[in-house]
Protein backbone atom coordinates (compact mmCIF):
# COMPACT_ATOMS: atom_id res chain seq x y z
CA UNK A 1 0.00 0.00 0.00
CA UNK A 2 1.47 3.38 -0.24
CA UNK A 3 3.10 4.78 2.24
CA UNK A 4 0.62 8.30 2.06
CA UNK A 5 -1.96 6.19 2.33
CA UNK A 6 -1.02 4.37 5.37
CA UNK A 7 -0.59 7.51 6.81
CA UNK A 8 -3.73 8.78 5.84
CA UNK A 9 -5.05 5.50 7.59
CA UNK A 10 -3.37 6.00 10.71
CA UNK A 11 -4.11 9.72 10.82
CA UNK A 12 -8.18 8.51 10.34
CA UNK A 13 -8.06 6.72 13.33
CA UNK A 14 -6.29 9.12 15.77
CA UNK A 15 -9.14 11.81 14.81
CA UNK A 16 -12.04 9.65 16.73
CA UNK A 17 -9.40 9.70 19.49
CA UNK A 18 -11.17 11.58 22.41
CA UNK A 19 -8.11 13.61 24.69
CA UNK A 20 -8.00 17.29 25.52
CA UNK A 21 -7.52 18.83 22.13
CA UNK A 22 -10.41 17.64 21.27
CA UNK A 23 -12.52 19.52 23.99
CA UNK A 24 -10.38 22.29 23.82
CA UNK A 25 -10.88 22.62 19.60
CA UNK A 26 -14.85 22.52 20.11
CA UNK A 27 -14.91 25.05 22.91
CA UNK A 28 -12.59 27.47 21.17
CA UNK A 29 -15.03 26.80 18.19
CA UNK A 30 -17.95 27.95 19.85
CA UNK A 31 -16.95 30.74 21.65
CA UNK A 32 -14.20 32.46 19.75
CA UNK A 33 -15.37 31.53 16.30
CA UNK A 34 -14.00 29.41 13.17
CA UNK A 35 -10.41 31.58 12.58
CA UNK A 36 -9.56 30.80 16.38
CA UNK A 37 -10.44 27.14 16.01
CA UNK A 38 -8.18 27.14 13.40
CA UNK A 39 -5.49 28.29 14.58
CA UNK A 40 -5.28 26.25 17.50
CA UNK A 41 -5.29 23.66 15.14
CA UNK A 42 -2.85 24.69 13.92
CA UNK A 43 -0.59 24.81 16.70
CA UNK A 44 -1.50 21.44 17.19
CA UNK A 45 -0.27 20.25 13.87
CA UNK A 46 2.98 22.49 14.32
CA UNK A 47 3.69 20.52 17.55
CA UNK A 48 2.86 16.84 16.04
CA UNK A 49 5.30 18.19 13.45
CA UNK A 50 8.02 19.26 15.96
CA UNK A 51 7.78 16.06 17.29
CA UNK A 52 7.90 14.16 14.10
CA UNK A 53 11.28 16.10 13.59
CA UNK A 54 12.27 15.37 16.81
CA UNK A 55 12.40 11.65 16.56
CA UNK A 56 13.48 11.67 13.31
CA UNK A 57 17.09 13.51 14.24
CA UNK A 58 16.59 11.35 17.72
CA UNK A 59 16.29 14.26 20.34
CA UNK A 60 12.76 12.66 21.39
CA UNK A 61 14.93 10.14 23.24
CA UNK A 62 15.20 12.74 26.13
CA UNK A 63 11.40 11.64 27.46
CA UNK A 64 12.86 8.00 27.96
CA UNK A 65 14.78 8.98 31.30
CA UNK A 66 12.63 8.81 34.22
CA UNK A 67 13.10 12.76 35.24
CA UNK A 68 12.43 13.96 32.24
CA UNK A 69 8.76 12.15 32.24
CA UNK A 70 7.98 12.89 35.28
CA UNK A 71 8.53 16.73 34.71
CA UNK A 72 6.57 16.38 31.50
CA UNK A 73 3.87 14.81 33.23
CA UNK A 74 3.87 17.83 35.92
CA UNK A 75 3.69 20.32 33.22
CA UNK A 76 1.05 18.76 31.21
CA UNK A 77 -1.07 18.22 34.47
CA UNK A 78 -0.79 22.09 35.47
CA UNK A 79 -1.89 23.11 31.95
CA UNK A 80 -4.61 20.78 31.58
CA UNK A 81 -5.98 21.70 35.29
CA UNK A 82 -5.51 25.59 34.39
CA UNK A 83 -7.19 24.96 30.52
CA UNK A 84 -9.93 23.00 32.42
CA UNK A 85 -10.21 25.90 35.16
CA UNK A 86 -10.31 28.79 32.59
CA UNK A 87 -13.40 26.86 31.10
CA UNK A 88 -15.45 26.13 33.99
CA UNK A 89 -15.17 29.18 34.67
CA UNK A 90 -15.83 30.90 31.65
CA UNK A 91 -19.02 33.13 30.82
CA UNK A 92 -21.14 32.42 28.16
CA UNK A 93 -21.91 36.30 26.62
CA UNK A 94 -25.58 36.91 25.86
CA UNK A 95 -27.76 40.00 24.10
CA UNK A 96 -31.33 40.94 25.95
CA UNK A 97 -32.57 38.37 23.66
CA UNK A 98 -30.63 35.97 25.23
CA UNK A 99 -29.13 35.04 22.25
CA UNK A 100 -25.41 34.23 21.78
CA UNK A 101 -22.95 37.45 21.25
CA UNK A 102 -20.45 36.61 18.21
CA UNK A 103 -17.21 37.61 19.98
CA UNK A 104 -14.62 39.34 17.61
CA UNK A 105 -10.83 38.27 18.50
CA UNK A 106 -8.34 40.46 17.67
CA UNK A 107 -5.31 38.58 18.85
CA UNK A 108 -5.81 34.62 17.33
CA UNK A 109 -2.14 34.14 17.22
CA UNK A 110 -2.36 33.47 21.01
CA UNK A 111 -4.55 30.36 20.15
CA UNK A 112 -1.75 29.10 17.80
CA UNK A 113 0.68 29.12 21.26
CA UNK A 114 -1.98 27.58 23.50
CA UNK A 115 -2.65 24.68 20.76
CA UNK A 116 1.25 24.15 20.15
CA UNK A 117 1.73 23.95 24.09
CA UNK A 118 -1.44 22.07 24.94
CA UNK A 119 -0.50 19.03 22.74
CA UNK A 120 3.44 19.04 22.82
CA UNK A 121 3.53 19.31 26.81
CA UNK A 122 1.80 15.63 26.75
CA UNK A 123 3.97 13.24 27.13
CA UNK A 124 1.36 10.57 25.74
CA UNK A 125 1.91 12.62 22.59
CA UNK A 126 5.74 12.19 23.16
CA UNK A 127 6.13 8.39 23.38
CA UNK A 128 3.71 8.16 20.60
CA UNK A 129 5.47 10.01 17.81
CA UNK A 130 8.03 7.94 18.90
CA UNK A 131 7.14 4.78 19.07
CA UNK A 132 5.21 5.68 15.27
CA UNK A 133 8.52 6.83 14.23
CA UNK A 134 10.47 3.50 15.71
CA UNK A 135 7.79 1.58 13.93
CA UNK A 136 8.01 3.38 10.73
CA UNK A 137 11.60 3.54 10.08
CA UNK A 138 11.96 -0.19 11.08
CA UNK A 139 9.36 -0.54 8.20
CA UNK A 140 11.13 1.79 5.49
CA UNK A 141 14.75 0.69 6.53
CA UNK A 142 16.37 4.11 5.48
CA UNK A 143 14.45 4.68 2.82
CA UNK A 144 13.45 8.21 4.07
CA UNK A 145 11.30 8.96 1.09
CA UNK A 146 8.79 6.71 2.09
CA UNK A 147 8.89 6.88 5.79
CA UNK A 148 8.34 11.33 4.82
CA UNK A 149 5.42 10.07 2.48
CA UNK A 150 3.69 7.97 5.93
CA UNK A 151 4.27 11.33 8.01
CA UNK A 152 2.73 13.49 5.48
CA UNK A 153 -0.33 11.59 5.65
CA UNK A 154 -0.61 11.48 8.82
CA UNK A 155 -0.31 15.13 9.90
CA UNK A 156 -2.43 16.01 6.81
CA UNK A 157 -5.09 13.93 7.88
CA UNK A 158 -5.17 15.32 11.52
CA UNK A 159 -4.66 18.47 10.81
CA UNK A 160 -7.60 18.65 7.78
CA UNK A 161 -9.76 16.23 10.54
CA UNK A 162 -9.05 19.00 13.16
CA UNK A 163 -10.42 21.71 10.90
CA UNK A 164 -13.53 20.01 9.74
CA UNK A 165 -14.33 19.67 13.69
CA UNK A 166 -13.62 23.11 13.84
CA UNK A 167 -16.44 23.62 11.07
CA UNK A 168 -19.35 21.50 13.09
CA UNK A 169 -18.38 22.89 16.03
CA UNK A 170 -19.03 26.72 14.68
CA UNK A 171 -22.08 25.37 12.69
CA UNK A 172 -23.52 23.76 16.03
CA UNK A 173 -22.81 27.20 17.96
CA UNK A 174 -26.04 28.73 15.80
CA UNK A 175 -28.34 25.95 16.68
CA UNK A 176 -27.68 25.40 20.85
CA UNK A 177 -29.22 27.33 23.35
CA UNK A 178 -26.26 29.06 26.05
CA UNK A 179 -28.13 27.07 28.95
CA UNK A 180 -26.44 24.18 26.75
CA UNK A 181 -22.99 25.81 26.11
CA UNK A 182 -22.59 26.46 29.82
CA UNK A 183 -23.06 23.15 30.48
CA UNK A 184 -20.74 22.00 27.75
CA UNK A 185 -18.25 24.54 29.43
CA UNK A 186 -18.87 22.88 32.66
CA UNK A 187 -18.20 19.14 30.94
CA UNK A 188 -15.18 20.45 29.02
CA UNK A 189 -13.62 22.23 32.31
CA UNK A 190 -14.48 19.13 34.24
CA UNK A 191 -12.64 16.74 31.64
CA UNK A 192 -10.17 18.79 31.54
CA UNK A 193 -9.15 19.30 35.17
CA UNK A 194 -9.93 15.35 34.94
CA UNK A 195 -7.05 14.62 32.44
CA UNK A 196 -4.53 16.49 34.08
CA UNK A 197 -5.71 15.23 37.57
CA UNK A 198 -4.72 11.69 35.70
CA UNK A 199 -1.38 13.05 34.44
CA UNK A 200 -0.42 14.52 38.34
CA UNK A 201 -1.34 10.73 40.08
CA UNK A 202 0.48 8.42 37.15
CA UNK A 203 3.23 10.61 37.43
CA UNK A 204 3.18 10.74 41.07
CA UNK A 205 2.63 6.70 40.63
CA UNK A 206 5.53 6.13 38.59
CA UNK A 207 8.02 8.25 40.63
CA UNK A 208 6.96 6.77 44.06
CA UNK A 209 7.32 3.48 42.64
CA UNK A 210 10.51 3.87 40.70
CA UNK A 211 12.40 5.69 43.57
Amino acid sequence: MNPFIQGVIVGLALAVLLGPALFALIQTSIHRGFRSGTMLALGIFLSDLSLVFLAFVGAIQLINTDRHRMLFGYISGMILISYGIVALTRKVKTNENGDLIDIIENNRFKYLIKGFFLNITNPFVWIFWMTLTVGVTSNYGENTAYASAFFAGTLFTILTTDIIKVSIAKILKGRIKPLIIRRLNQVVGILLIGFGVIMFVRTLTNFYFLY
